[in-house]
C-alpha cells in the first residue's frame, strides 16, 4: 500500500508543472460551467427548493395524486397594506390595473374584492380582506398548461405590474404599500440567499484560514498551497454538483454544504501533506553534505524528490485513508430514502474524492516547484514581535513540545482526565433529550426577507386565504366528503375545517388546528388523528407536519442499516490501519460521545433559542430534520479524520519500537499542531457560513463547528491520550486469526 503512494509521489515529482496546469484547467472549467453558466445555465439556475420530500410516503403520494387530478397553476398575490377597502375611489383606481394584468400573456384570472358581485361588502370577498380592515389581496393566476419559458416571462411581467399597484393607488390612498409573494418568488429568494451566503462564507473563511496557515507554516508560500487545493476542490465540487442536477433534484442548501466540506477537507489534507513535507525536507537538509546540492535547479533537487516521496508514503497514505473513512461516513446518507439526503450524500462523496485528489497531486506538485524555499524564513519573520510566535507555531523539528508535555500531564492522572472529559461530554449532550425535529418553510429565511414577511402577513391577516396547516385529499364524492368533514371537525385539536372542494376525481379538505404553527406538535397530533381514521375511502394527509412525520419515519426506517454499514466499514478500516480491535472500538465510542455533545449544544442554541440575538436568527422551535442526519454523518467523518491523523503518528512511533506511553506523546506532538490548526481553520470555515442568513445553513455550520471544537480538544487532546494510557499494551490487542489477517492485508509501511 505504501509503495503505491511513493510511486505517485515520484510521478508527480517528475511532472509538477503538467500536474498544476491540468488542475488549473479543471478548476477554470468547473467555475465557468457551475458559476458563470457558459453552457447556458449555471448551477444556481438548476437548483430546487421547498420542503424536502420522501418518495413513497403518504404525503408524497398525496401530492402526486393532487397534481395529477388538478394540475396547479402558478400564481402571485399582492397584499395591499394601509388601504381600507372602503376608501373612496379604490375600486375605480384598480379597474385599469386589473385590465393591464389580465392582458399579460399567460394570465388566466385576476381576482380582488372589487371584482366580485357586491364588491368589498360581499360575504364572498371576506377571505380577500384583512382582518384589521386595513388592506386587501389581489390574486393573479396563470394558465396551468404554460410552457416553462412562457410561465417565467408571465410571472416576471405580473410581479413587475403588481409591485407598481401601490403607486397607482397613490391619488386615492397616498399611504398605500404592498407586498408581492408566491411560490416562485420564495424559491427565487431562497436561491439568491444561498448565493449571497456562499459569498459571505467564503469572504469570512478564506482570509482567516490563510492567516492561520501563515502562523502554522511561518510564511505565505507554504500557507498558500492548502488554499490552492481548497479552491480547486470547491470548483470541482460545484462542477460535480452541476452534473448531479441533471440526474437529481438538488436542494439549494446543498451548495453551501458542498462548499463547506470542500474547503474544510482540502485545508485539512493540505496541512498534513505540507507539514510532513517540511518535516522530511528539514531532516534531509540538516543531514546533507555541504555542497552536494549544487546543480539541483538544472537536474531537479534529489532531497526535494526524496522528501515528496516519503511524504506521500506516510502523509499521503494517511490522507487517502482518512478520505476513505470520511467518504464511508457520508455515503451512509445514500441509504436513506429522502431525496435531499441522497443528493448531499452523492455530492459529499464527490467532494471528498476531489479533495483527496488535490491533496495527493496538486499540493505535492506545488511542493516540488517550491522546493527548499519552504524552509527559508519568510518576510514576516523579520517583524520582531511576530518572529517568536512563528517560531513556535511552525516548529517541525523537535520531538518534544507543548503537545507532548500536555500528553505527559494527562498520563500522570489518566483516570481524572477520563472522568472529567466524559462528564463534560455528557453535560453538553443532555439537551438532546428534548430534541424536536421540523421541516420548516419560509421560517428558514431571515426576518427581513420580503417573502417571509409576505407569508407571515397572509397567515395573520388573511387566515382563510392562507393554506391550511393540514390538507386531506379524499378519493370520494363531494357529498360524502362534506359529511365526513363533520367527523374531522370533531377531532381533538381541530379548530375548523374548510368546505370541501372537488378537484377532478378527488376532494380536498383543509383542516385547521388550533395552533397557527403548521409544523408544531398540535398540527402533528391532528395529522396522526386523521391518519388513524378509516372513513371507507382512500385518503392522503398532506402539509408541513405530515411531511415532518413522514421524513422522520423514513430516517428511523433506514438508520439501523446506514449505521451498520458505516460502523462495520469504519471498524474494518481502522483495524487494517492499526492491527487492533480495541483502538477502533474506542475510536467509535469516543466519536459518538463527541457527536452527541455537538447535537446537545445545537439543540440548546437553535431549538431553545439561547444566543439567537448573537447569531442573528429566530428559533423555529426545533432542528431541521435533515440537518440531524447531515450533522451526524459529517461530524462522524470529521472526527474519524482527526482520529486517523493522530493514530497514524502514534502507530508510526509504536512500530518503531517505542512503548505505548511514549508513542502517544510523540504521536500527539507530531499531529497535535496539525489537528488543532486544521480544527481552527475548519471552525472558521463553518463560522463563516453561520454568518449567513439561512437558518438551515446556520444550524449545519454551527453544529459542525461545535463538533470540531469538542473533538479537537476534549477528545483528541484529553480523552484519547487518557484511554490509551489506561489500556497500555491492550491498545494493540487482536485475536490471533485477526492478527494473522492484518499481517497479510494491513495498511503498514
Amino acid at each position: 500500500m505504501t509503495g503505491v503512494f511513493a510511486r505517485l509521489g515520484r510521478l508527480v515529482g517528475r511532472h509538477p508543472r503538467s500536474t498544476v496546469v491540468v488542475w488549473a484547467v479543471v478548476t477554470v472549467a468547473c467555475y465557468a460551467l457551475a458559476v458563470l453558466g457558459v453552457h447556458g445555465q449555471d448551477l444556481f439556475d438548476r437548483l430546487a427548493t421547498g420542503a424536502p420530500g420522501v418518495p413513497g410516503t403518504e404525503s408524497a403520494e398525496g401530492e402526486a395524486v393532487l397534481a395529477a387530478e388538478a394540475p396547479g397553476a402558478s400564481s402571485l398575490t399582492l397584499v395591499v397594506q394601509d388601504v381600507p377597502p372602503t376608501t373612496a375611489g379604490v375600486a375605480e383606481a384598480l379597474a385599469p390595473v386589473r385590465e393591464d394584468l389580465a392582458g399579460v400573456d399567460g394570465v388566466a384570472s385576476v381576482i380582488d374584492p372589487f371584482v366580485l358581485p357586491g364588491g368589498a361588502t360581499s360575504p364572498a370577498a371576506a377571505p380577500l380582506l384583512a382582518q384589521d380592515g386595513d388592506g386587501f389581496l389581489v390574486v393573479v393566476e396563470l394558465l396551468p398548461d404554460l410552457a416553462e419559458d412562457a410561465r417565467e416571462r408571465a410571472l416576471g411581467a405580473v410581479a413587475e405590474r403588481l409591485r407598481a399597484v401601490p403607486a397607482a393607488l397613490g391619488d386615492v390612498a397616498p399611504g398605500a404599500d404592498g407586498l408581492v409573494g408566491g411560490a416562485s418568488l420564495v424559491v427565487e429568494e431562497i436561491t439568491d440567499q444561498v448565493e449571497r451566503d456562499l459569498r459571505t462564507g467564503e469572504a469570512v473563511a478564506l482570509p482567516v484560514a490563510l492567516l492561520i496557515m501563515v502562523l502554522v507554516f511561518g510564511g505565505f508560500l507554504a500557507a498558500s498551497m492548502p488554499l490552492a487545493g481548497a479552491l480547486a476542490s470547491i470548483a470541482g465540487g460545484l462542477g460535480a454538483l452541476l452534473a448531479f442536477t441533471y440526474a437529481l433534484d438538488v436542494d439549494a442548501a446543498v451548495v453551501n454544504v458542498v462548499t463547506v466540506l470542500a474547503l474544510g477537507l482540502s485545508i485539512d489534507y493540505g496541512l498534513l501533506v505540507v507539514s510532513r513535507f517540511r518535516e522530511e525536507l528539514h531532516a534531509r537538509t540538516a543531514a546533507e553534505v555541504p555542497g552536494s546540492g549544487r546543480g539541483r535547479r538544472r537536474r531537479g533537487d534529489p532531497l526535494v524528490a526524496a522528501a515528496v516521496e516519503r511524504t506521500m508514503a506516510t502523509a499521503g497514505r494517511t490522507v487517502a485513508f482518512s478520505a476513505l473513512t470520511v467518504a464511508i461516513a457520508i455515503s451512509g446518507l445514500l441509504l436513506f430514502s429522502p431525496t435531499i439526503l441522497r443528493a448531499i450524500g452523492a455530492a459529499g462523496v464527490a467532494v471528498v474524492l476531489v479533495a483527496v485528489a488535490t491533496a495527493l497531486t496538486l499540493v505535492p506538485a506545488l511542493l516540488v516547484l517550491s522546493g527548499r524555499r519552504l524552509l527559508r524564513p519568510g518576510p514576516l519573520t523579520r517583524v520582531p514581535g511576530v518572529r517568536a510566535v512563528l517560531a513556535r507555531a511552525s516548529d517541525v523539528q523537535h520531538e518534544e513540545g507543548a503537545f507532548s508535555r500536555l500528553a505527559a500531564r494527562v498520563q500522570r492522572h489518566p483516570w481524572w482526565v477520563l472522568a472529567g472529559s466524559l462528564a463534560a461530554l455528557v453535560v453538553l449532550a443532555l439537551p438532546v433529550t428534548h430534541l424536536q425535529l421540523r421541516i420548516s418553510g419560509t421560517e428558514l429565511l431571515p426576518e427581513s426577507s420580503v417573502q417571509r414577511t409576505f407569508v407571515d402577513t397572509v397567515a395573520r391577516e388573511y387566515p382563510s386565504a392562507g393554506a391550511p396547516a393540514v390538507t386531506v385529499v379524499a378519493r370520494t364524492s363531494l357529498e360524502t366528503a362534506s359529511g365526513w368533514a363533520g367527523t374531522l371537525a370533531g377531532l381533538d385539536g381541530v379548530a375548523s375545517v374548510d368546505p370541501p372542494v372537488a378537484s377532478g376525481s378527488v376532494v380536498v379538505l383543509g383542516v385547521r388546528p388550533g395552533s397557527t404553527d403548521p409544523g408544531g406538535p398540535e398540527a402533528a397530533d391532528v395529522v396522526r388523528e386523521v391518519r388513524a381514521l378509516d372513513p371507507g375511502f382512500e385518503t392522503w394527509v398532506l402539509g408541513q407536519a405530515a411531511g415532518q412525520l413522514d421524513f422522520t419515519e423514513a430516517l428511523t426506517d433506514r438508520v439501523a442499516a446506514a449505521a451498520a454499514v458505516v460502523v462495520v466499514a469504519t471498524l474494518a478500516l481502522l483495524f487494517l490501519m492499526t492491527g487492533s480491535v480495541v483502538v477502533p472500538v474506542k475510536a467509535l465510542l469516543t466519536n459518538l460521545l463527541s457527536i452527541a455533545a455537538s447535537l446537545g449544544v445545537l439543540v440548546w442554541v437553535f431549538q431553545d433559542g439561547n444566543g439567537s440575538g448573537l447569531l442573528g436568527f429566530t428559533s423555529t422551535g426545533g432542528i431541521e430534520t435533515y440537518v440531524l442526519a447531515l450533522v451526524v454523518s459529517f461530524a462522524f467523518g470529521l472526527a474519524m479524520d482527526y482520529e486517523v491523523f493522530l493514530l497514524s503518528r502514534i502507530k508510526e512511533a509504536h512500530d518503531e519500537g517505542r512503548p505505548t506511553d511514549e508513542a502517544v506523546r510523540r504521536g500527539l506532538q507530531r499531529s497535535g499542531r496539525i489537528i488543532t490548526s486544521a480544527a481552527a481553520i475548519i471552525v472558521v470555515v463553518f463560522a463563516g457560513f453561520v454568518a449567513g442568513q439561512l437558518v438551515v445553513i446556520k444550524q449545519v455550520g454551527f453544529a459542525l463547528a461545535v463538533a470540531v471544537v469538542v473533538d479537537a480538544t476534549l477528545v483528541r487532546l484529553l480523552l484519547v491520550p487518557a484511554t490509551m494510557t489506561l489500556l497500555d499494551r491492550w491498545n494493540w490487542w487482536a485475536p490471533r486469526p485477526l492478527a494473522r489477517l492484518h499481517a497479510r492485508l494491513g495498511l503498514t509501511d
